[in-house]
C-alpha cells in the first residue's frame, strides 16, 4: 500500500511521521530499519507514528534507526506538537502528547497558524540509578568515575524518559564517537544501553555538546539529552537552576530551564517535505 509521510526535524534531529490516527503499520520496527536508511531510502533517525490517545490530543510512538522503541524523545514531540497544531488542525495554546515515559505538556508559540517553537514539560529529571537503569551505588551518579575500556570517564547518570550519562570534556569534536560511542552505548553499567552525551562548558549557563544515541548513532539533536546534560550542569556547578540555559548541539540550540518540579525545554520544529512510500 501507498503511505504518506511527514519528512519533520528538530534542529536537525530528523524523523519520519505517520499519522495512525486511522491506520498502523504491523511490524513498526521493521519500517523504521527500512526507511531509516539514507542511501537506499527515505533516511532519518528513525519513525515516529501518531496516534489516538484515550487521555491526551495524540499519543506517540517513536522507534529508532535499528529498531528499538524509545520511550521518549524531545526532538521529535515538539514536531509531533507542530503537526497537530498545522496538520490536524488542534490550534490550542498547549497540547497533551501520551507517551511511554507519561504524558507531556506542549506549550504552542505560533504565528499566523505556524508553529514556529514549541516549549515541553519534560517532567523531573531521575536521578535513582536503579530507575534510570544504571549499576552504580547510592542514591545518585554525579561526576562518578567510569572505566571504558581502560580510561576513565567522569560521569553524570540522568534519566528523562531514556537513560542518559554525561561526561565534561575539553572539546567534544576531538572526539572520535563512531568508535567511542559504542563503548558508552553497550557499557556493562548501563542493561539497557544508554545514550551518551560528550559536554563542554562554553560559559555560566551555557554548554555545547555532541550525543551518541543508542539505537541511532550519533545524532544532530538529541532533546531529551540536552535536558539531561542541564540537569548535569547544575549538579555540577555549571549552570544555575531556574535560569535559562543554552545547550548548542550540531543542529542548533535548546533552551532548557530546570526546576525541582520540572525540566523545560523549548525549540524549533519544522516540516522538510511531505512525499508516499509503499508500505
Amino acid at each position: 500500500m501507498q503511505k504518506k509521510f511527514w519528512k519533520m526535524h528538530g534542529i536537525g534531529n530528523d524523523y519520519i511521521y505517520f499519522d495512525c490516527f486511522d491506520w498502523q503499520p504491523e511490524d513498526p520496527a521493521a519500517l523504521a530499519v527500512k526507511l531509516s536508511d539514507r542511501h537506499f531510502s527515505i533516511g532519518g533517525d528513525g519513525v515516529v507514528l501518531i496516534l489516538r490517545s484515550d487521555a491526551a490530543d495524540a499519543r506517540m510512538r517513536m522507534f529508532n534507526a535499528d529498531g528499538s522503541e524509545g520511550k521518549m524523545c524531545g526532538n521529535a514531540i515538539r514536531c509531533i506538537g507542530k503537526f497537530l497544531y498545522e496538520v490536524k488542525g488542534m490550534q490550542k495554546p498547549v497540547l497533551t502528547v501520551e507517551t511511554l515515559s507519561g504524558i507531556k505538556t506542549l506549550s504552542i508559540h505560533a504565528e499566523d497558524g505556524i508553529v514556529h517553537s514549541v516549549r515541553v514539560n519534560m517532567g523531573a529529571a531521575e536521578l535513582t540509578p536503579a530507575r534510570i537503569p544504571a549499576d552504580f551505588a547510592g542514591e545518585r551518579a554525579v561526576n562518578v568515575p567510569l572505566d571504558v575500556e581502560g580510561t576513565e570517564y567522569r560521569v553524570t547518570a540522568v534519566s528523562m524518559g531514556n537513560p542518559h550519562c554525561i561526561t565534561f570534556v575539553e572539546d567534544p569534536y576531538a572526539l572520535d564517537l563512531e568508535k567511542l560511542g559504542p563503548k558508552f552505548e553497550h557499557h556493562p553499567a548501563f542493561p539497557e544501553r544508554v545514550n551518551t552525551e560528550f559536554v563542554r562548558v562554553d560559559a555560566k549557563n551555557r554548554l555545547t555538546m555532541r550525543v551518541w544515541e543508542r539505537g541511532s548513532g550519533e545524532t544532530w539533536a538529541c532533546g531529551t539529552g540536552a535536558c539531561a546534560v542541564a540537569v548535569a550542569g547544575v549538579l555540577g556547578g555549571y549552570c544555575e537552576m531556574g535560569a535559562d540555559i543554552t545547550v548548542r548541539l550540531r543542529g542548533g540550540d535548546l533552551v532548557i530551564n530546570v526546576t525541582p518540579e520540572a525540566v523545560y525545554m523549548t525549540g524549533p520544529a519544522a516540516f522538510a517535505f511531505t512525499g508516499e512510500v509503499e508500505i
